[in-house]
């Protein structure tokens, strides 16, 4: 590489890779989550209160999940800038359409709980990939979580991982504690398919 060749010049993503990235990555979170209502399990995040809530109320996945998301767009704007917070309402919006539409397009007869809670770990996981890489997400704790670490120095580890203890803690009382079990299994491939693959010092596109 030529020393005035720079990494930004070199692997900026053009619209349309945002654009097919987005898509992706939504709905591959999309076909998780909708295998997880099947099941009847949660998971951690901002998602996973809105699968609470949805149980609790009847009320829809998707439209719970946009309004939870709701308060952390003006941290995002804080800490990412303008250009993030675009991408993640786009992607958060997106969730929203997929999981309110792919319940009348896919059905399950049977999935086995164990296998599902993985599934859903692999393909939340691989969209989330998707979206991080183009400087996108579905918004939640991560974005609060930063921001903390920012202005408090409170790690943001720390925070998301307090915040999905009183998620699966609020799950108990929404469903058995065999389901609860199964969904943390979930939850756990999820941030293990996120902690092998996704490297800054690997991938370094934006």
């Amino acid at each position: 590489m030529k020393p005035e060749e720079t990494i930004e010049n070199r692997s900026r993503h053009s619209a349309l890779e945002d654009a097919q990235a987005l898509l992706f990555g939504t709905a591959m979170c999309s076909l998780g989550l909708v295998m997880l209502q099947d099941l009847e399990f949660v998971t951690g995040q901002t998602a996973g209160l809105a699968l609470i809530i949805s149980y609790w109320s009847d009320w829809n996945f998707g439209t719970v999940f946009f309004v939870v998301n709701l308060p952390f767009y003006w941290l995002a704007a804080q800490r990412f800038g303008l250009q993030f917070v675009g991408k993640t309402f786009a992607a958060v919006t997106l969730m929203t359409l997929f999981t309110t539409c792919l319940p009348s397009l896919i059905s399950f007869s049977y999935i086995n709980p164990l296998t599902g809670a993985i599934l859903f770990g692999i393909l939340t996981g691989t969209g989330l990939l998707a979206l991080f890489r183009h400087n996108a997400s579905l918004g939640g704790v991560g974005i609060l979580a930063l921001y903390l670490q920012d202005k408090a120095g409170f790690q943001a580890g720390w925070t998301q991982l307090v915040f999905d203890i009183f998620v699966f803690c609020l799950a108990f009382f929404a469903i058995e504690p065999r389901a609860v079990a199964y969904s943390i299994v979930g939850a756990v491939f999820v941030n293990l398919t996120i902690a092998v693959n996704h490297r800054r010092d690997r991938y370094i596109g934006y």
